[in-house]
């Protein structure tokens, strides 16, 4: 199997399911390696070695471990209740997110919220929110008023790997813009 099969395994179990291996993450979203890597290798080929090479080559950055690297958490999508400490940032005027034509309703009625996540999902910049949008299908993008929101007193957030991060968007706040 390959490292890419033993990744989604692995995000799977610090974003959702850590119990599927008999681990528990702290408030903070931290994993034990040992106990990580114990639990994957009974289904998976899995060590040190593999897990650091996932860590190292996932081209989201989707882990970090603390620094003796006893510890490793997702940076983010977590849809269990973890404090990730992230840092509050005050966000650029505009924001932006991509999506599928097949939530557009969803989002024009009631704005951004988060699902299945904790966190609504933004990007920096147009270019990274189309590819966002195009893992879910035909893409639309809107633009996320940002500055205004903070202004009116929503908290922003930006996680280790660059992704902003919000509670919601209300419809108010979007605008639509053709691809």
């Amino acid at each position: 199997m390959g490292h890419r099969e033993t990744s989604k395994y692995m995000s799977l179990i610090l974003r959702h399911k850590p119990e599927t291996i008999g681990i528990t993450l702290d408030e903070h979203g931290w994993a034990n390696v040992d106990e990580l890597i114990e639990g994957i290798s009974r289904t998976h080929e899995f060590n040190m070695d593999i897990l650091e090479e996932i860590v190292r080559t996932d081209e989201k950055q989707r882990y970090s471990f603390n620094e003796d690297r006893t510890l490793i958490r997702a940076n983010q999508g977590h849809s269990i209740p973890v404090d990730v400490e992230l840092d509050e940032v005050a966000p650029p005027e505009e924001l932006w997110h991509g999506t599928a034509t097949k939530y557009e309703a969803s989002i024009d009625a009631q704005g951004l919220i988060p699902k299945s996540r904790l966190y609504v999902h933004l990007s920096r910049d147009r270019e990274t929110a189309v590819k966002v949008g195009q893992r879910h299908g035909k893409p639309v993008l809107y633009i996320v008023k940002a500055g205004e929101m903070n202004r009116d007193g929503y908290k922003f957030y930006l996680s280790k790997n660059g992704v902003w991060l919000t509670k919601e968007v209300p419809v108010g706040y979007l605008c639509k813009v053709a691809i």
